[in-house]
């Protein structure tokens, strides 16, 4: 469950941002009275997510509007292409206001559960999971991750607060893996994992020794992936990084790793396409 308090600055800046100083089109066209009922339409298969914020986007607009989602229609139920999702109805000048905010936002987070949900299945012979990484929408993490989860992966550490993630920099500021991790371990709460990124068997081994609670294998092949695996031997969890979104997700699960990150659940994914269509 989403908490608005988290989302409705979003939301209202978004709408700020669409509407501007007033929709011209709609307040010239439209009647003030006039009043409209709809419904929103899958036009393709795919994981819904997003119905609470597309209802709370009418609700900000105008708390008149009632947004109801169709019997059995939750945020990660299976849709199907012709299937309606949710009905509309009141006031049509802020339904049309709502309107392009509302669908922008289910259509990308719909989209991004849709494509959670096809990676997870892939993998779903192994015991790998499958993660979102830091690689969102600015300001609309929080509606990124939630849809992750909601198409059945897991989330990696929300910010640079959440958790100790030492990469390539880190190691080369602080000298090597082993300092980076003994001043991670010194200065961090006791309550954090520490994660190391690694690029090669060498760099595992330096990472284990260093007492690394979870090892990320980045841009290696399936054939070293396996290989770290089975050095670590179960001492630190694993993780598959490196543009895992172009490979095949079945053999990268196969070779033994925990996680796999992929950034372009939320950095590069495909709306799913829903429309509204109203009448009076």
């Amino acid at each position: 469950m989403l908490n608005f308090l988290l989302i409705d600055d979003l939301i209202k800046n978004a709408l700020a941002e669409d509407i501007g100083t007033g929709d011209i089109t709609t307040n010239a066209a439209i009647d003030k009275d006039c009043m409209m009922q709809g419904k929103f339409i899958a036009k393709e298969d795919g994981i819904i997510c997003g119905l609470d914020v597309c209802g709370r986007v009418f609700y900000l607009v105008d708390e008149k509007i009632k947004f109801l989602p169709e019997t059995n229609i939750v945020d990660g139920a299976s849709i199907k292409k012709g299937d309606i999702i949710a009905t509309i109805s009141g006031s049509a000048r802020s339904i049309l206001n709502g309107e392009r905010v509302s669908l922008n936002l289910l259509q990308h987070m719909s989209g991004i559960a849709t494509q959670t949900y096809n990676s997870v299945k892939q993998v779903s012979h192994t015991k790998a999971k499958i993660s979102d990484t830091r690689k969102t929408t600015p300001c609309m993490r929080v509606l990124e991750k939630y849809a992750v989860k909601t198409g059945g992966g897991v989330n990696h550490r929300f910010n640079l607060a959440d958790g100790i993630l030492i990469k390539d920099n880190h190691i080369a500021a602080s000298g090597s893996i082993k300092k980076a991790v003994e001043a991670a371990r010194k200065n961090a709460p006791h309550t954090l994992k520490i994660e190391v990124e690694c690029e090669n068997i060498d760099e595992v081994r330096q990472a284990l020794e260093a007492g690394a609670d979870i090892i990320m294998l980045d841009n290696m092949t399936n054939e070293e992936m396996a290989k770290a695996v089975e050095f670590i031997s179960g001492k630190a969890i694993t993780e598959a990084s490196g543009n895992m979104g172009e490979k095949d997700l079945a053999a990268a699960a196969e070779t033994g790793v925990d996680i796999i990150s992929i950034g372009a659940l939320t950095h590069s994914v495909k709306n799913l396409d829903i429309s509204l269509k109203l009448k009076i």
